[in-house]
């Protein structure tokens, strides 16, 4: 059976009242609230809040733990709603309440009923014909009721439940869990030996030897 956010808002509203239904959709998927936060919130006192979420905890809607406030000296409730517990008990009413529509319907196909026609009183065969089929309020003659459309509802109402109920549970979703990552291992990298710097020869620059302007030989005579 899938649940729905209207199948928590009746059941909330069925076990602790209207009231409490803007909490638990506070709730509703988070973890460890703070009752404090929760309080903020709804704009309400955090006795307020408590009372609340002590009247869902009657059956067993809520979870808590508890921590010591270092500052103030006294404790702080953080709370989680259960969804498995809150889908269990959904089951369970719908159950219920499908096995009242059986009976009401069965006792509706199996008797004939009469109803005062000013609206005063509906009763079976075995009432009417002890009152005379007269009604015993207002002395009005009783007739016959056609409850063929309440037997159409009723029946209407067990189909929803049924398919509801033999509806499979929507698979729960896995958590991912990721694998740690394998630690690389790096090499130490092996420092390459230094190659010997050589060391620059400055040449020197060779000096151009300039030429003498050589000597006229005179001739002899």
């Amino acid at each position: 059976m899938r649940i729905t956010q209207e199948h928590i808002e009746e059941l909330i509203r069925e076990v602790a009242g209207p009231d409490v239904i803007p909490l638990v959709l506070l709730l509703k998927g988070k973890e460890n609230v703070s009752e404090i936060k929760l309080a903020e919130k709804l704009n309400l006192s955090v006795n307020q809040v408590r009372n609340m979420l002590y009247r869902i905890n009657e059956f067993n809607l809520v979870n808590y733990t508890r921590k010591k406030d270092k500052k103030r000296g006294w404790y702080i409730y953080y709370w989680t709603f259960d969804d498995k517990e809150a889908h269990s008990l959904i089951k369970a009413m719908r159950r219920k309440k499908l096995d009242k529509l059986k009976e009401k319907i069965k006792t509706e196909t199996g008797q004939t009923f009469f109803v005062c026609t000013e609206g005063c009183i509906r009763m079976d065969y075995a009432n009417a014909l002890e009152h005379g089929f007269l009604c015993p309020e207002c002395g009005t003659n009783l007739v016959q009721l056609d409850n063929q459309k309440y037997i159409d509802s009723l029946s209407e109402q067990i189909r929803i439940l049924e398919e509801e109920l033999n509806t499979p549970d929507p698979e729960p979703i896995k958590k991912v869990t990721r694998k740690p990552a394998k630690k690389v291992i790096k090499k130490p990298i092996k420092k390459l030996p230094k190659k010997p710097v050589k060391k620059k020869i400055f040449k020197k620059p060779i000096k151009k030897q300039t030429r003498k302007p050589s000597k006229k030989l005179k001739k002899r005579k």
